[in-house]
């Protein structure tokens, strides 16, 4: 998995050698190990730059087909856009608004 985010050189690294995209990645990395049912991911691309969050967004596309659904919580509409799914509008932790990719694209 370490390999998959690009940090398979960084292995015996402490996090206090990491950068904050490193840790983050590492974080990505630890979460979906454990191939669990339900991933949640808050702002998982904040720290990355437009190629590592592109390649951490196509993971998160492939794991449903692996058993895991993606819950994505992020500000970035045009990353949202880019994925082509479901979207859940919140305020103030209630549901405004449900989104089809379709709408979204628009």
């Amino acid at each position: 998995v370490l390999e998959r985010m690009g940090l398979g050189h960084r292995e015996k690294a402490l996090p206090s050698q990491l950068s904050a995209g490193e840790q983050q990645r590492v974080g990505i990395a630890r979460a979906i190990v454990g191939e669990p049912k339900l991933l949640v991911a808050d702002e998982p691309t904040g720290n990355l730059d437009p190629t590592l969050a592109a390649e951490i967004m196509a993971l998160f596309a492939e794991l449903p087909s692996r058993g895991t659904s993606v819950l994505v919580v992020s500000h970035d509409l045009p990353l949202l856009r880019r994925m082509r799914k479901r979207v859940l509008i919140l305020d103030h932790g209630r549901l405004v608004d449900d989104i089809s990719p379709q709408d979204l694209a628009e």
